[in-house]
């Protein structure tokens, strides 16, 4: 089965292309992607497979493909939305939603994930078990897809879940994994601070909200020098502090919102914790009332050891002239809302390097500029449908 798979893939590289240049023209924001979740349930239009369509908070979609054969389940994600950035990638496909792009490369996502299922459904009866298509919506937005999907029940059986992403972090043909934790967990916060506002000439008459507040900014830097451990990682980035008022006038409240990241979930809850404290602090020693809005948004993503230990295995083996490297990558700095499904699965969630012929700095995800080598995108129809093979031992 597995060279009829390769084979199959290979003769539908361009029709990968052409789905993603599609998706890539039309893209839609998270919990907004009506007409790209419309696309894809046509795609599997007379298809002898299960659709379950608006799937969890949104438009998350299950393909079910029922193998010839009893055995085990297991889920593949790709996840379909976009996000709001204007597009300044130099490409004929330029999205034609103004203000809107694929900016992270879900079109690609996507575009490989339909080819692949595609063609696992007209090789089905050599399958011994249940394949799960998950194209899942609103990964960029918390609370994202995946939470929902998961909660959704629709999903319960599934033995082990993969799922790939694109990163320019390499030339087509490079395949990286990371076993442990290797995405961020992230949490958000708001936090006001309300003082008494006053004359600038009488500031004992007053208490100043903004310095307070400036107290707890830097406060909070101490948390990741000095309540974290040298080996864990944690990020508090306060993004915007929201002071301006005149100039010889005494604030009476501010507000803060920070973004904050952490690799493990006892780094999260020792930095909520001490989040709170310095709250508590600030109240006692300025003499203000805050309120703290802290959500934890998405978890630490987690790689199954020993499934992420089968997918390098497998890839290394595959003698395939498209999968030139296998190697092993460093754990990422963003967060990933795959994490929900590992958090209750066996699960490997790797990587498909993507970087543009011809460039030696490639923008990276997000970046108005991003854009990938479409080479790419038949790499990871292959090296999922790879992984699919190993797993039910198919040759």
């Amino acid at each position: 089965m597995k060279s009829d798979l390769m084979g199959m893939l290979e003769s539908r590289k361009e029709e990968i292309i052409e789905i993603r240049r599609h998706l890539h023209e039309n893209p839609e924001l998270s919990f907004k992607e009506e007409k790209t979740a419309q696309y894809i349930a046509d795609f599997y239009k007379g298809k002898d497979v299960d659709v379950q369509t608006k799937v969890g908070n949104g438009y998350g979609i299950i393909v079910t493909i029922k193998g010839g054969k009893p055995g085990k389940t297991i889920g593949l994600r790709a996840d379909f939305d976009a996000l709001p950035i204007v597009e300044e990638a130099d490409v004929p496909f330029k999205s034609k939603n103004e203000g809107v792009m694929h900016a992270c490369g879900h079109d690609g996502h996507t575009a490989y994930l339909l080819v692949l299922a595609d063609c696992l459904i007209q090789l089905k009866d050599s399958i011994p078990g249940i394949i799960k298509i998950i194209h899942q919506h609103a990964e960029e937005v918390p609370p994202g897809g995946a939470k929902s999907i998961v909660e959704s029940g629709l999903i319960d059986d599934l033995d082990a879940v993969y799922g790939i992403h694109l990163l320019p972090m390499g030339p087509a043909g490079t395949v990286g994994y990371h076993a442990g934790y290797s995405f961020n967990g992230r949490a958000y916060m708001k936090l006001k601070v309300q003082g008494r506002g006053g004359h600038g000439s009488s500031p004992h008459l007053a208490n100043d909200a903004i310095v307070a507040a400036a107290h707890f900014v830097t406060a909070a830097q101490t948390i990741v020098s000095r309540r974290l451990s040298p080996f864990d990682v944690g990020v508090i980035t306060i993004g915007s502090f929201d002071g301006k008022g005149t100039f010889n006038v005494i604030k009476d409240s501010v507000e803060l919102e920070g973004d904050i990241r952490y690799m493990t979930v006892e780094t999260k809850e020792t930095i909520e914790k001490e989040v709170k404290r310095i709250v508590r602090g600030i109240e006692e020693e300025f003499g203000v009332t805050c309120e703290l809005t802290y959500t934890p948004d998405y978890p630490p993503l987690y790689n199954d050891p020993e499934h992420t230990a089968m997918v390098a295995e497998s890839l290394r083996s595959m003698n395939d002239p498209d999968i030139k490297e296998v190697k092993e990558f460093p754990a990422m700095a963003p967060s990933e809302d795959f994490a929900y499904y590992a958090e209750k699965f066996p699960a490997c969630f790797f990587y498909i390097a993507c970087t543009p012929k011809g460039v030696e700095d490639p923008y990276f995800n997000h970046h108005p500029k991003f854009d990938i080598d479409e080479d790419a995108l038949l790499v990871a129809a292959k090296a999922v449908g790879q992984v699919v093979c190993s797993y039910y031992e198919l040759n």
